[in-house]
């Protein structure tokens, strides 16, 4: 089982019975030793369903969840692999009752909280109420309750916040619905504030392994920590030079914990890259080298020197696209880029990919970009999962508000608006109130007729969908409720393009197959909370619903070109990558209003710019150790600021690659323009030497 790992992954895998850090650097094979760590726990005993192995992302879960099928074979199936929210939810649904959740609990999205912020905080203003909604979150992560938010506010501002934050948690509990952070903070509350919910979950899991570790914020540390017990059987797997999340409340301060909590951890490095050309690694061991070091470790490679890296300036961005594009053409030409999907271009901020599109769609190259609109934030996708959502919890608002109103039905905002001051004033949620008997005091009878109407239908569709399992049962239920409430008139008609409502509708079609193949048990699930073996109910499927943020994996599969955030790119590889804009004030970002590139005119930094810089570096680190075989870095020597243009300079960072300056300098059109040259000169050649075979045959 354990073939193929180095001394330093072996070592790792074999500590069984204590704390241990697993010190992973870019493309050291992290994953792999995860799984043989499963594996190998396995073997020595400890059963499959008393191991957890937690993840950052849907897609990391199921990747691990296959390489680990085929490792370990049928026993994976019992593993926990899921994300820390998947978790939560897992621990909420089974424990929620001792904190006044229902089992049918709705996690609400982005947009619901963005919506409720709005009620609590008396504004119409989206913009003010999602600034309120990264304050709370922030807060919520770092577990402070509202009280103590407002206890130590900085300012009239904050106090504000921490007011409508209060006002927000109320709502929440009315609603019977949790915000994405609930999924963490709540679980931490259970396990800290309930020794019976502890011991149980303390029993139940034997091991915890923990990826991408660096990106932990303060309260999944502390959940982890009740998790595991004084014993510390866990495995956290992170590196510290990619911590790129500082700004979503990940902290490295639970890397520097760990020895203090656990003093017997044992700390494993793994150094060698399995990746990346040695000429690549090194940029990247220069770059990072500025940043204190929590563990000191070098990367190396036997993969080979490697071409080397090269720098290409451009005098604007759409001469860097341009140059981009000739790159991706020279390198194809060349024989060392076969498909469009070998080739990634990443950037710092999604404003930057436009002009690439442009160059990329004039030259024909067939491309995507990475982290554009998730599959469910479609407005049409999240028109059927409000009316999922609301079948799984009737006290869901948000949900009663979309579903009742998307497709109309004669229902019109005053009657709403009626309905929910009514709900208001006697503590009810919107659903009870419908058959409230008080409700004639406050509607007339043909609007209580139409909202009975509704309610009717929602209970009805609640009970089908508790009776209805497996995939055709499924496909015809779904089938059923879209003709029912003529969803696809109601998209055609809300559309003057026709071609969109059919692409809409196209989507709506999608999501129902790929709903009715999770009730066939046919599609893994991703949310880590049943197996992929057994049918479900398509009430089991629609609870888990929130969590997921991607409809498939097939986009993978396209041989286009990516284009993506370097915050993205984390976790991606690919043969030949290119670092686009990469100047003063973009990559670094602008790091604050102080003067001068050390951030104080007397040259020493804040510690607030200091910090800031350490994670824009650790940013360029992950960009350089995407690239397997190539890899370019351009800035322009003017850029858009606003309508008018104005001077750059090359980032920093690029000096700290420490590059060889006889190897740095690229000019790809020109290469391109001397391959071409080449190509037709053989051409010419192969033409005038097969004209002389002829004639001597001739003669």
């Amino acid at each position: 089982m354990s073939a193929g790992l180095n001394p330093a992954q072996q070592e790792a895998v074999n500590y069984l019975h204590g704390p241990c850090l697993v010190l992973a650097g870019a493309g050291s094979g992290k994953t792999r030793v995860i799984t043989h760590k499963i594996g190998r726990l396995i073997q020595a005993g400890l059963e499959a369903k008393r191991i957890a192995a937690i993840t950052f992302t849907n897609k990391a879960a199921a990747e691990m969840r296959e390489r680990a099928k085929g490792l370990i074979g049928r026993p994976a199936k019992d593993v926990l692999i899921c994300t820390f929210h998947a978790l939560g939810v897992r621990m909420l649904r089974q424990e929620g009752a001792v904190l006044g959740l229902k089992p049918q609990f709705s996690i609400l999205d982005s947009d619901d909280v963005t919506g409720i912020l709005k009620d609590a905080g008396g504004t119409t203003d989206a913009a003010t109420a999602r600034q309120w909604q990264w304050a709370i979150s922030l807060w919520k992560n770092m577990g402070l309750t509202a009280a103590q938010a407002e206890a130590q506010a900085k300012d009239d501002n904050e106090r504000v916040t921490a007011r409508i934050m209060a006002r927000y948690e109320e709502r929440l509990a009315a609603y019977q619905g949790v915000d994405f952070d609930d999924l963490i903070g709540l679980p931490l509350k259970l396990l800290r504030d309930h020794q019976e919910v502890r011991e149980k979950w303390q029993a139940a899991l034997g091991h915890v392994l923990v990826d991408e570790y660096q990106d932990t914020n303060a309260t999944q540390y502390e959940l982890l920590k009740l998790l595991v017990g004084a014993r510390g059987r866990f495995t956290a797997v992170g590196d510290d030079d990619q911590s790129i999340y500082g700004w979503r409340g990940a902290t490295l301060d639970n890397l520097k914990k760990l020895p203090v909590d656990y003093p017997q951890l044992k700390v494993v490095k793994l150094e060698q890259n399995y990746r990346s050309t040695s000429a690549i690694l090194r940029a990247a061991n220069n770059v990072i080298g500025p940043n204190p070091k929590l563990f000191q470790k070098t990367l190396f490679s036997e993969l080979g020197e490697g071409e080397p890296v090269r720098v290409v300036d451009a005098d604007h961005e759409e001469h860097e696209a341009e140059r981009v594009v000739a790159r991706i053409q020279s390198l194809r030409a060349g024989g060392l880029g076969k498909d469009w999907k070998d080739f990634a271009v990443l950037y710092r901020a999604n404003h930057q990919a436009k002009v690439f599109e442009q160059a990329l769609r004039k030259a024909q190259i067939p491309y995507k970009v990475s982290g554009g609109t998730s599959f469910f934030d479609r407005a049409e996708i999240r028109d059927l999962c409000a009316w999922l959502r609301l079948i799984v919890n009737n006290d869901d608002d948000p949900a009663f508000l979309r579903a009742i109103t998307a497709p109309k039905r004669g229902i019109g905002h005053q009657t709403l608006q009626s309905l929910g001051v009514f709900a208001g004033k006697y503590k009810l949620s919107l659903f009870e109130a419908l058959f409230s008997n008080s409700l004639p005091s406050a509607l007339a009878s043909r609007a209580i007729g139409s909202l009975h109407e509704f309610g009717r239908y929602v209970n009805d569709l609640e009970y089908r969908a508790r009776h209805t399992t497996g995939a055709e049962d499924a496909r015809t239920f779904l089938t059923d409720w879209l003709k029912d409430i003529a969803y696809e008139k109601h998209l055609y008609d809300g559309e003057d393009n026709e071609k969109v409502a059919a692409a809409r509708w196209t989507n709506v079609l999608d999501f129902c197959d790929w709903m009715a193949q999770r009730c066939g048990g046919q599609i893994d699930d991703t949310a880590g909370v049943t197996t992929a073996s057994e049918k479900k109910t398509l009430m089991e499927v629609a609870q888990t619903i929130s969590l997921l943020s991607t409809i498939s994996e097939r986009e993978q599969e396209q041989n286009v070109v990516t284009l993506s955030t370097l915050h993205a790119s984390k976790g991606l590889e690919w043969p030949h990558v290119m670092l686009v804009g990469v100047t003063e004030g973009m990559l670094p970002f602008k790091l604050g209003d102080e003067d001068g590139p050390a951030g104080r005119a007397d040259g020493v930094m804040s510690e607030g710019i200091l910090q800031r810089l350490q994670e824009e570096r650790r940013l360029m680190y992950v960009g350089i150790t995407r690239a397997q075989r190539s890899l370019a870095v351009s800035w322009t020597k003017r850029r858009k600021k606003g309508r008018e243009m104005v001077q750059a300079q090359p980032s920093r960072f690029i000096a700290e690659m420490a590059l060889e300056q006889s190897t740095v300098k690229e000019d790809p059109r020109a290469k391109l323009k001397a391959l071409r040259a080449e190509f037709a000169q053989k051409a010419v050649d192969n033409a005038a030497a097969a004209a002389a075979a002829a004639a001597a045959g001739a003669a």
